[in-house]
């Protein structure tokens, strides 16, 4: 192919792609998981077993290829530069949100079960990771992937590739709870993955999690829009979501009604920040420029 036809096919494609925005990356997200993952779910056997550990594993790459694939297709070396000075500027976030992003879920985590003790709902509000399970392999292999691999392959994707386009076309609140809905779909099926859960201290029911999850899509929101679209903020803030989940999670007894305080922090952000662009009532979205 001469350099005239591979210019007229890019062109073709990113021309395709246009059209089909901001829909092409949750039909490629969801559809390469769901993909890999359904036989996992339909077989019954653990999903750490063979094959299904290949299956899981390739699907939950999803995010991380949907979103590397198409900023490619639509702005090739350019687009992957600007993605890559997003995830490795520090300079972006400045030091009080490296403060919220450090301390806000641990210190949720805390408050939560501080008003749990303090109302007599539990005597137990929280699982403390035991010393035994700091020293399974395994276990701590897997305490690794869910707390930082995980976030880093998903973030790409969400906050790196897809929600500029969503936030593009809608107010920060209305992208993030599109993107909260899509995202939450992703996590379906783990739910019914026999033994994924088994080796941490998360045990969910589809009808409270997956609207924590939407919700929590705000709060992400919020970061994100004040620290210059750093993906970089919003993977530490989800890597130390995850990782204060296994080690100071919370008791099964204390879901969903933990949930409600999640609910109450992203009311505070959309009435305090304004739902335009969760920076400030009058603030003006923080949008993608041409490199």
């Amino acid at each position: 192919m001469d350099a005239t036809s591979r210019s007229t096919a890019q062109t073709r494609v990113r021309r395709a792609l246009e059209r089909s925005q901001p829909w092409a990356f949750p039909t490629l997200y969801l559809g390469w998981a769901y993909l890999f993952w359904l036989p996992i779910v339909a077989s019954g056997e653990s999903v750490w077993s063979v094959p299904n550990v290949g299956l899981f594993l390739v699907g939950g790459m999803s995010p991380l290829l949907a979103g590397l694939v198409l900023l490619w297709l639509e702005d090739g070396r350019a687009g992957i530069a600007d993605l890559r000075r997003r995830l490795t500027d520090r300079d972006r976030i400045e030091p009080r949100w490296w403060l919220v992003i450090a301390l806000f879920y641990p210190a949720f985590n805390l408050l939560a079960a501080g008003v749990a003790l303090a109302t007599g709902y539990t005597s137990a509000p929280l699982e403390v990771i035991t010393t035994d399970r700091l020293l399974d392999p395994s276990a701590l292999l897997l305490l690794v992937a869910v707390a930082l691999v995980f976030p880093t392959i998903e973030e790409i994707g969400l906050r790196g590739y897809w929600f500029d386009q969503l936030q593009a076309r809608w107010s920060a609140l209305v992208a993030s709870l599109i993107l909260g809905v899509v995202w939450a779909s992703w996590h379906v099926p783990l739910v019914y993955m026999a033994g994924y859960y088994e080796g941490t201290t998360f045990d969910p029911a589809l009808w409270w999690w997956l609207p924590s999850i939407v919700l929590t899509a705000i709060i992400a929101t919020w970061v994100y829009n004040n620290t210059q679209r750093s993906v970089l903020a919003v993977i530490g803030l989800h890597f130390v979501g995850n990782l204060t989940g296994e080690t100071i999670g919370f008791s099964p007894e204390l879901y969903p009604a933990v949930h409600l305080g999640t609910a109450l922090v992203a009311i505070v952000l959309v009435v305090g920040w304004g739902p335009e662009s969760l920076r400030g009532w009058g603030q003006p979205r923080p949008v993608s420029t041409p490199s």
